[in-house]
Parts: C-alpha cells; sequence; structure tokens
C-alpha cells in the first residue's frame, strides 16, 4: 500500500525528484511498472556542478513526455531563501556540520509540490533511502505543504536491496548504466552549491582516514598555496552582498567564495553524527564558501550585536540548526526562531577581511557604520571619560555577594577537628 493509505491503482499521477541517475532512473520505471500510473519528473539545479540536461534525455529515453519533464535553475532562491536566512544563526548541527544537505530539501519538496498542483498530480514521490534523514526532512516538507499528498518511498516499498539487484532491474528494463556504476560504488556523493557530501562503503570505518580520492571541492591544505590571500565581504543586515567591493547576487557570490575556498582547502569536515532516525553515521563534508561565510558572518556580528543579544543568538542556534537538520524548515518554531534570528539583524552591516590559508579562513579585520567597538572605551590610555576605573569596584562587590554568602555558610557548616 502507498503511503498516505492510497492504494496503488489510485495513484494516477506522481512528481518524481528526478536527478538523472541510476537509481531514480529505477525508480521512474519501477512508478511506470508498479503503480502504472503517469510520471512526471523534476530535477533541480541547486548548483551541484554537474550538467543536468542529460537528466531531460534520460527521462525522454524512459518514455517520459516533454511536457511532463521540469528542469529548473533554483540556484538564487537555494542561497537567497535557504542558505542565507540560516546563515545568519551562523547555524552548526552539532557545532560543526553545516548543514549542506539537510538545507536544501524543504526547496525541492516545495517545488515539487508546487509542480504536482500545477500538473494535477495526487502523489509525489523521492529517491531516499529508508535508513537515512532526507525521507524525514522531504515528506515532513511535502505534508506541511499539502497534507492530503500520497507519498511514494520506493526504498521502503520494493524488494530491490542490492546494488546487484538494481543492476539488474536497470538491465531487464534497458536503462542505459553508466559504466562506473556497475558493481559496488566506492561511496554515495549529494551536492549542491553550498556543499558537497559523501558518505557509505570506503567511509563506513570510523577508524579510518578519508582516502584523498573523495575530495572533490577542495584542494589538499598541504598542497594549498604558500602565500596567504586576501578577500574582503561585505554585509547589509547579515546577508553577504559583496566581494572585495563587487557587489554580486546570493549564489554568484557564493560560487565565488566556493572557488576561493577550494584553492587554499578550506571547508573539510570529517564527521560522525547523530541521525534523526536514531544511528550513527560517518559523512566527509566539503563545504568551502560556506566556511568562509561563517567565519566572516561572525566577524561582523562581534563589532555590530549587542552582548546579550549574541549570547542569546548562541542559544537558540543548536536548536534552529537541530530544526533544519530534522527536517523541520516548515514549521511554527523555526518560523519563530528566524523572526528572532531576523531582529538581531537589523544593525549587521559593514565589511569583514579574512586571510585564507591552508584550510583556514581567519578574520583579520572587520568595520562597520553601527560598530559597538568603542576604542576609547577599551583603551589602556588616560583621558577616557565614559568609564571609571573605581566603578569596577562596587560592580565586582555586588557580583561576589551571593557567593560570600555561600562561603560564610560552608565555613559555619565546617566540621570542627
Amino acid at each position: 500500500m502507498a503511503q498516505g493509505g492510497a492504494k496503488k491503482h489510485e495513484v494516477k499521477k506522481v512528481v518524481l525528484a528526478y536527478s538523472g541517475g541510476l537509481d531514480t532512473s529505477i525508480i521512474l520505471k519501477w512508478l511506470q511498472t508498479t503503480y502504472r500510473c503517469e510520471v512526471v519528473t523534476f530535477t533541480a539545479d541547486l548548483g551541484q556542478g554537474e550538467e543536468i540536461e542529460p537528466a531531460r534525455e534520460k527521462a525522454l529515453l524512459l518514455g517520459i513526455k516533454p511536457h511532463n519533464i521540469f528542469i529548473e535553475d533554483l540556484r538564487e532562491e537555494f542561497v537567497r531563501d535557504y542558505v542565507f536566512p540560516m546563515f545568519r544563526a551562523n547555524a552548526l548541527y552539532e557545532g560543526q556540520y553545516l548543514l549542506g544537505t539537510s538545507i536544501a530539501r524543504p526547496l525541492i519538496a516545495k517545488r515539487q509540490i508546487e509542480i504536482a498542483e500545477k500538473v494535477g498530480a495526487d502523489a509525489v514521490a523521492h529517491g531516499a533511502t529508508g535508513k537515512g534523514n532526507d525521507q524525514v526532512r522531504f515528506e515532513l516538507s511535502y505534508y506541511a505543504l499539502k497534507p492530503d499528498v500520497t507519498v511514494i518511498a520506493p526504498w521502503r516499498e520494493w524488494e530491490l536491496r542490492s546494488r546487484e539487484a538494481l543492476i539488474a532491474f536497470a538491465e531487464q528494463h534497458q536503462i542505459p548504466i553508466a559504466k562506473d556504476k556497475r558493481g559496488e560504488a566506492p561511496f554515495s556523493v549529494d551536492a549542491n552549491l553550498l556543499h558537497a557530501s559523501s558518505e557509505g562503503k570506503v567511509l563506513e570505518d570510523p577508524a579510518q582516514e578519508v582516502p584523498d580520492y573523495v575530495y572533490s571541492r577542495t584542494l589538499d591544505p598541504q598542497a594549498a598555496p604558500d602565500r596567504p590571500a586576501y578577500v574582503e565581504v561585505e554585509f547589509e543586515r547579515g546577508d553577504a552582498v559583496a566581494l572585495d567591493g563587487q557587489r554580486l547576487s546570493p549564489a554568484n557570490l557564493l560560487a565565488q567564495l566556493n572557488a576561493l575556498g577550494r584553492a587554499h582547502g578550506i571547508g573539510r569536515l570529517d564527521l560522525v553524527e547523530n541521525r534523526f532516525v536514531g544511528m550513527k553515521s560517518r559523512g566527509m563534508y566539503e563545504t568551502p564558501g560556506g566556511t568562509i561565510l561563517i567565519a566572516a558572518h561572525r566577524g561582523i556580528e562581534s563589532i555590530t550585536l549587542d552582548r546579550g543579544a549574541a549570547h542569546l543568538k548562541d542559544e537558540l542556534m543548536p536548536k534552529y540548526a537541530e530544526l533544519i537538520y530534522n527536517g523541520f524548515w516548515f514549521t511554527p518554531e523555526r518560523e519563530m526562531l528566524q523572526a528572532a534570528i531576523d531582529a538581531s539583524q537589523e544593525f549587521v552591516t559593514g565589511t569583514v577581511k579574512l586571510m585564507l590559508y591552508k584550510g583556514q579562513a581567519a578574520v583579520v579585520g572587520r568595520s562597520s557604520p553601527y560598530s559597538l567597538y568603542d576604542r576609547e572605551l577599551v583603551t589602556f590610555e588616560e583621558g577616557e571619560v565614559a568609564y571609571d576605573h573605581r566603578d569596577a569596584e562596587g560592580f565586582i562587590r555586588l557580583n561576589a555577594l551571593r557567593l560570600r554568602t555561600l562561603a560564610q555558610r560552608r565555613k559555619k557548616l565546617k566540621p570542627k577537628t
């Protein structure tokens, strides 16, 4: 029985999130043969770095009518409406992961639902496996946007449990198979403009170092240039708008930061994380531009955010990151947190200078017309009028009052010898 309680024969038309790769091509044919329904394919260009037009040719080859093939460039929307709002929060899952895969799923799901409404489809389908986080992210988004939609998750339904079974199904139905897809793949890759992630196979033993050939977005830091490079990132209300004085669109700005990060080996992360479904997994992430961007954003916040706001943001961030990781983008709680985060960014405007060198992105300068940094206040030189050193004594004594009270109690209760 299909997800949502509908029988297979009741599904008339389904919109499939389609990459054009082997797995989703098999899913396409499986939907046609199992559900005997009309299939609409949707391929999103999120800056994965691969040609996506072959997906159209593959869909046509598999019998999809031209008007049922949707291929859309969503790079600007992805960065502007998903990546940038997330980066305003400095979001890191479990303190390290920049959420590159997680943040792409709600956009893909949203556009799938929009296409389903446009073409009159009664179901949507995805290629996420039954062990991973993506099935949750896709389906929570589907239901949030179209509560009565039928969701088909082939990996939870079919009997194709191995790579050999998938290959056999492909050959049986004359689905083209790239030569490097025969046999066991060494690892799987997911990529978009923000990052590339690799997991599985050669990466499954967390005790073993990631092989060099797994990296695709970054140069080995040891082979990076021996001289540092410098870049200035300009922000307006928390969002990056220019590099070295040149204003750029969100997607173009991130692409240029990716190129800089790649050349200097920035943004590699070998991580064992806790999946939402309950297991631990080991992945290797490359987020070159994002790593530079988050360092720059924290740099501009350091001089424009009040201490109370900055510390509260840091307290909210883990919850916000967890919501995105677990697939709760389209929820009231995420929107509530986003409103608070966005309110904090009113004066987060200015320029940050960073040094890029052998895997590191270090802030070396920051300036803002709204800076709260007052050189007159922090200087050790005499002559300041806004701060009287003598005021510190009362401040300290007031803060020490409870500590002194506790010490007196300990003294009274100390056993006599």
